[in-house]
Parts: C-alpha cells; sequence; structure tokens
C-alpha cells in the first residue's frame, strides 16, 4: 500500500482500493451470509486506516468492496474507472491453490488494459 500511495501522492491522482471476497462454489448460502459479513466487516476496518493515511497524505482515495472472482473484477473495475495502472500485492498461495483456480496475479498481467505492478 506505500508504494500506491506514494504514487498516487507524486502523480497527484486519485487512490482506487479494491478489496474482492471471493466465495468457494459448494458455500451454503448460511455459511455464505456469515463469510460475506465477516469479510466486509474485515475490508471496511482495513479502510478506516487506509483512508486516516489517505488525508494525512493528501491522496484522495475511493474504497469498493467487490464479490467474485478477484482477478475478473481487478480488471473490471480497472476499465470502469480508466486506471493508468493497477498495483498488485503478490499473494502467497499454495502451489495447489494456484493450479485449481489459477494465478489472480498472472491473469491480471495477462487480460489488463494497463500497466500492472506487483509489489512483493
Amino acid at each position: 500500500m506505500n508504494v500506491a500511495f506514494s504514487m498516487a501522492r507524486d502523480a497527484n491522482a486519485k487512490l482506487h482500493v479494491l478489496s474482492v471476497i471471493w466465495l468457494p462454489k459448494a458455500a451454503e448460502s448460511a455459511e455464505l451470509r456469515g463469510v460475506l459479513d465477516d469479510q466486509r466487516d474485515r475490508f471496511e476496518r482495513y479502510f478506516d486506516s487506509v483512508r486516516g493515511r489517505a488525508k494525512q497524505g493528501e491522496v484522495e482515495l475511493e474504497t469498493e468492496i467487490a464479490v467474485g472472482d478477484p482477478a475478473a473484477l481487478v480488471i473490471q473495475v480497472a476499465d470502469k474507472i480508466q486506471a493508468s495502472v493497477i498495483v498488485m500485492g503478490k499473494s502467497g498461495h499454495t502451489v495447489l491453490h494456484r493450479w485449481a483456480r489459477g494465478s489472480n496475479t498472472e491473469r491480471v498481467l495477462k487480460y489488463s488494459h494497463c500497466p500492472v505492478m506487483i509489489v512483493h
């Protein structure tokens, strides 16, 4: 997040932070409500700290929570807001997870209309 803040501040650009809740296809509806509520609460708490940092650094900030396929949503939102760059963290998923679902980062790199910066 430090890199994204620095880039936005230096370019006098708006920072759009997207958090995606991915739900397993086999989840039951009761499970889904609980998972969604927990994840939304967690992201909103995170966004509170991000908003504080943005205010201190005088960075215009927009936050968004979406539910679905992370890579597809990152690409869709980037297209919708006409992002000039996507800054993503490198996730630490297992080999089995990447094999089963694919790498979100790799998919965004492959299909995005704009440059993608991966931050480790």
